[in-house]
């Protein structure tokens, strides 16, 4: 290995099963393979299907034959979040003990009519939770999901791509969903238990969850966990300047040509094209120029929560 290769790197590609990959997927696909592949890392896929009411038949198979197709070889074994309950539950029970998580009658509809009412949005019409039942329900209603109290103060990390972030999460968000109404876990719970189990130490991914990092590295201090290097890249937009997503019904990645979906997609990273004739010859110029751009000669991990009062 070189002298600016990190051994100890481990990076990771979470799609969803709702669908196959499209070209909005492609591009936070390619920067977190390329990423890996650049500091001589691993590359670990994880199917992210905790969502069940949104997983598709099938998906999760015709995602895994798509990076195949593209040369994208992940490392070591898939992992599906679904067949992680138990460990969910377990830090779940222990949160609770420690009095951490509370239950919470509140519909959508009365959190953001609060937050309207106080002027309390958030950014990206967020609806802060303002703690309506965080020292009881009233009115003897039943609690439809469970909350974690969030920290007071102020977390801050620095972002690969974007720079400087830092947000005040209790303020900003208020205390997050761990339980939905539905008995599902949520997202921002489980992702911060698999990156720890996986050992991950860089994530890579669109811009759209770069308002959730902060959210997710306060349940990380709160679990004890050392939070990863974060990067998010930029978004594919429709013509309509909507996200590329499988709800707006992006069209799935063109296999009969996959040379120029990889080209597309390393363009909308803001690269310039490159000469390869073939996938294989794609990601071995690929692979250099990324590192020339984000290379890390050394490896740390940003840890940035700043208690209020410090």
């Amino acid at each position: 290995m070189g002298p600016n290769s990190c051994t100890n790197y481990i990076g990771r590609f979470a799609p969803s099963p709702s669908g196959p990959l499209h070209d909005g997927s492609l591009v936070a696909a390619m920067a977190s393979f390329l990423d890996a592949r650049a500091h001589q890392g691993q590359w670990l896929l994880r199917i992210e299907d905790i969502d069940t009411p949104r997983v598709v038949a099938g998906a999760d198979r015709i995602i895994m034959q798509q990076l195949q197709a593209l040369e994208m070889h992940w490392d070591g074994k898939v992992i599906w979040q679904s067949s992680r309950l138990n460990r969910y539950q377990d830090v779940f029970n222990q949160l609770k003990e420690r009095g951490l998580i509370y239950g919470c009658a509140c519909t959508r509809k009365e959190i953001a009519s609060n937050a309207i009412k106080n002027g309390r949005l958030g950014l990206n019409g967020e609806r802060p939770y303002a703690g309506t039942c965080r020292h009881g329900i009233a009115g003897n209603r039943p609690a439809r999901a469970w909350r974690l109290v969030m920290p007071e103060g102020i977390t801050r990390f620095v972002d690969r791509w974007q720079g400087e972030q830092s947000q005040d999460v209790v303020n900003e968000v208020g205390d997050i969903i761990v339980k939905r109404a539905d008995g599902l876990f949520a997202y921002q719970l489980v992702v911060v238990i698999d990156d720890h189990d996986q050992g991950i130490t860089d994530i890579v991914r669109g811009n759209d969850l770069l308002s959730s990092t902060a959210r997710q590295h306060c349940i990380a201090h709160m679990l004890g966990y050392a939070p990863p290097r974060m990067m998010h890249v930029p978004l594919v937009l429709d013509a309509a300047g909507r996200k590329l997503s499988k709800q707006n019904h992006a069209t799935a990645i063109d296999l009969q040509n996959p040379l120029a979906s990889l080209g597309k997609a390393w363009q909308a990273l803001g690269f310039a094209p490159l000469p390869a004739g073939s996938v294989t010859q794609f990601w071995q110029q690929a692979v250099p120029v990324w590192h020339r751009r984000f290379g890390l000669t050394t490896f740390t991990v940003d840890s940035g929560f700043h208690p209020a009062g410090r």
